[in-house]
């Protein structure tokens, strides 16, 4: 038997089946993903994909950039003990361009007073007879154990080694404990750079310790030695430039070494005490301004602005024993103070600004 199907009937069945083939590859085309050489086309579902592979693209192309220079370490890098190397800093840093001659004229000690009007403190010739009146017992542990008091046994060469050791490593450290391990390192002998050259660092950093960055500081000491025994003969540099290009050396422990080594003042040895104490006594700002300076460093170059350069000597070992024991940093004794009344923060310190900054932090 037969069976005839009417034409009409055979046509919407293949007009069904057509459709439903279109659909299917339809929607596998939509999910395919086109090949890097295909351009696809205006309206195709995968337009969007290439868009985007588009801005990932361009983002690889600047993060990658194989010609783009490696960060300045100087730059970014912080300067290892109490801002060392102030120097190198300052002429690495690409926002100190246009204060370069200005700050060049305050590294070499250059008096910038006569160019700028500077006036002398209100009754500082008094404060610091008062000062002198208080510290007339030498009882603070910088009259005998600071750094210039180092290796005063010893002859003139190897007493200017034993001062530079000294300086370099009093940074963050007490007078007491930079002592004792200066006394530990001649018992041993190891006070010259030809001894410290060949000892171990292990050795120099069992001895050191526990001064501040001990570890650091034995690196720097053999780093030191070495330089002093192949360009100076075992000798210190006797100018303020080679000393400050010492590892680890820094305007305070340069100036102190020249002032107390070769007998140069070439400037005021400014610590953290003779920074906190000229900045309360209103002594020292910023320049043009009437705010407090921020560094040890802008506390120098105030200072000596205008204190007369008779005092530049004196003024360290007077303030710092002053702020050994009266004048300390948190909680000064403004009552057994005889300058209370001509100082003007005068039982207004509680604590150190260190400490208010690391408070609201």
């Amino acid at each position: 038997m037969s069976f005839c199907f009417p034409r009409s009937l055979l046509h919407f069945s293949s007009a069904k089946l057509l459709l439903k083939m279109s659909v299917r590859s339809s929607s596998r085309d939509s999910t395919r993903i086109p090949l890097p050489e295909e351009e696809p086309g205006i309206g195709s579902p995968s337009r969007v994909y290439v868009r985007t592979k588009r801005v990932k693209r361009t983002t690889s192309v600047a993060t990658e950039n194989p010609k783009a220079e490696p960060p300045d370490e100087k730059l970014s890098s912080v300067p290892d003990i109490e801002g060392f190397a102030y120097r190198r800093t300052i002429a690495s840093s690409p926002l100190s361009k246009p204060k370069l001659s200005s700050d060049m004229l305050q590294e070499e000690d250059i008096d910038v007073s006569s160019k700028t009007e500077v006036h002398s403190p209100t009754n500082w010739e008094e404060v610091l007879q008062g000062i002198r009146l208080m510290r007339s017992s030498e009882d603070a542990p910088v009259d005998s154990m600071g750094c210039e008091k180092a290796g005063s046994f010893l002859p003139a060469k190897e007493r200017r080694f034993a001062v530079l050791v000294s300086s370099l490593l009093s940074s963050q450290t007490k007078d007491n404990v930079t002592h004792e391990a200066i006394q530990r390192l001649h018992q041993n002998g190891l006070l010259a750079a030809d001894a410290i050259v060949k000892a171990s660092e292990a050795t120099i950093k069992s001895l050191i310790y526990p001064v501040g960055f001990y570890s650091r500081k034995a690196t720097y000491m053999k780093k030191v030695a070495e330089i002093c025994l192949t360009k100076f003969g075992g000798d210190i540099p006797s100018s303020l430039e080679e000393l400050l290009s010492l590892p680890g050396i820094g305007p305070k422990m340069a100036h102190l070494v020249m002032n107390v080594g070769w007998n140069d003042v070439q400037g005021i040895c400014v610590d953290t005490h003779v920074h906190r104490i000229c900045n309360r006594l209103g002594w020292v700002s910023q320049p043009g301004t009437h705010q407090r300076t921020l560094s040890p460093e802008e506390t120098r170059v105030s200072l000596q602005s205008w204190l007369p350069k008779e005092e530049w000597v004196a003024i360290n070992p007077l303030l710092v024993g002053f702020g050994q024991t009266i004048c300390t940093p948190l909680r000064p004794r403004c009552g057994e103070c005889h300058i209370n009344n001509l100082c003007p923060s005068a039982f207004k310190v509680t604590s150190s600004p260190r400490s208010k900054t690391k408070k609201s932090k």
